[in-house]
């Protein structure tokens, strides 16, 4: 078959691969994009956006059960677990759909099938028809991860789930166990304990949610308990004995192996990069443990191929890919961008209570030989927290005490996922804790608490 050829071939349609092919398009440039699976990728088929869908349920039902605090009354409270995952469903399939019609509307070439680069400037695709070969001087790899599998306790989809089965479960479980505590176990953990399984979370690490603030991984650990989670930390999965209907544990912690017994098992344990099958090795693409090396600019060493989003490394965050995905275009098309910070992305956990951060740790601004002032503001002392129902929660900042820089914030509460982005701009903006002293917040909202946590910093504090 006669070869096409393109100014930029993007392989992979996740929120970084249809967003780099978008503004490519945008620019002036002739592109396409491939994708073997669904357009959006994990992200919104899942990932983000069906977990979301779910977790909206699970908060609903745990507020229906508080309606007597309210003044309200709600009776024979119950869910239909097939109800809740249709609407999750629903949700993806819409986004999905409304990126296929982006795609189309900025004139790009979308093909579904399987790509490999046979050599620097091509593309073959494998697609139900047949093969297609394809020509361009820029190749942008946007194939993202999948779940990492330990040895013996791969996935079965019955009684050993990855993140694809919590989505569209086979059954409720009742004595779940949850192995890994970051964003996508904790969240899974919240979903299903909220639901009223008997939930257990192991974490190899120190603590829950390990990439967060220490302070706000032990105040989010003291919520999910209360909540009824047991929280095993420094703790590590041995082996599953299967058996029909249950699994058997065999967890270690402190030298010590203990075995408890639970019908599902949910395998959060980090990703893979998708490298495989693309031609890379023969290349000459250096790969790392499963991700492509880049530079600030997502170049690989390869000219004219770049790679973004989970493929190119940490953070693993769809808007990191997104914004990767801009960066490169403009890039290819001539401009000037700049490098995407890892440092001022914001990274969000939809648990309950959710949590949020910017920037350094007080731990890393401490190791990074900042000298930092901190403040702190809780829940409590905000009107509209109380007024909510949701006296629960704190605002941490961290501030370089010699430029009065914003080197952190870190959150834990209702909304906070939303209130972050208040501290980005902050930082995009290259703000100190005066600017930040000096704006004036609405009243009452939760943001206000930010207001008080800079302040506090400083000694500052008006409202607690």
């Amino acid at each position: 078959m006669a070869s096409q050829s393109f100014d930029l071939i993007v392989i992979g349609a996740g929120p970084g691969g249809y967003v780099a092919a978008i503004r490519g398009a945008q620019l002036g440039l002739k592109v396409a994009v491939v994708e073997r699976e669904h357009m959006g990728g994990i992200c919104l088929n899942w990932g983000c956006i069906p977990t979301k869908a779910l977790l909206r349920s699970s908060e609903v039902f745990h507020l229906m059960h508080r309606a007597k605090e309210f003044g309200l009354s709600a009776e024979k409270i119950d869910y239909d677990i097939d109800a809740v995952v249709k609407r999750s469903r629903g949700v993806a399939k819409q986004l999905s759909g409304g990126v296929a019609h982006l795609l189309k509307k900025n004139k790009v070439t979308a093909i579904m099938g399987e790509a490999t680069i046979p050599a620097k400037g091509k593309v073959t695709v494998k697609t139900e028809e047949g093969s297609e070969e394809l020509t361009a001087k820029h190749i942008v790899l946007a194939t993202g991860a999948r779940a990492r599998e330990l040895p013996g306790l791969e996935a079965d989809g019955d009684l050993v789930w990855t993140y694809k089965h919590a989505l569209m479960p086979p059954r409720m479980p009742k004595k779940l166990l949850v192995i890994g505590s970051g964003a996508i176990g904790i969240e899974f953990a919240s979903f299903y304990n909220t639901l009223g399984a008997d939930t257990t979370v192991v974490e190899v690490m120190d603590r829950v949610l390990p990439v967060e603030d220490a302070e706000i991984s032990a105040f989010a650990k003291k919520q999910f308990e209360k909540q009824g989670m047991t929280i095993m930390e420094k703790s590590t999965v041995k082996k599953l004995d299967r058996a029909k209907g249950k699994v058997t544990a065999h967890i270690e912690r402190g030298g010590k192996t203990e075995t408890l017994e639970f019908d599902t098992v949910i395998s959060a344990v980090g990703i893979v990069g998708n490298t495989e099958g693309l031609g890379l090795e023969k290349l000459g693409v250096e790969v790392d443990r499963t991700h492509v090396v880049v530079d600030e600019y997502c170049r690989t060493k390869v000219d004219g191929l770049y790679a973004i989003g989970d493929i190119a490394g940490a953070p693993w965050l769809a808007h990191k890919a997104s914004h990767e995905g801009v960066m490169v275009a403009e890039l290819i098309a001539g401009g000037h961008p700049h490098p995407v910070r890892p440092e001022s992305i914001a990274g969000c956990t939809y648990c309950h209570p959710q949590v949020a951060s910017v920037g350094l740790t007080e731990a890393k601004a401490k190791e990074a030989g900042y000298d930092i002032k901190v403040g702190r503001f809780p829940f409590i002392g905000n009107g509209k927290a109380i007024a909510l129902g949701e006296p629960e929660g704190m605002v941490k900042t961290v501030f370089d005490a010699k430029t009065g820089e914003l080197l952190g914030a870190h959150m834990v509460g209702a909304e906070v996922t939303e209130l972050i982005q208040g501290y980005v701009v902050g930082r995009q903006l290259e703000t100190t804790e005066e600017d930040l002293m000096n704006t004036v917040f609405p009243h009452p909202t939760l943001s206000e608490m930010m207001h008080e946590s800079v302040l506090d910093a400083y000694g500052r504090a008006i409202h607690f």
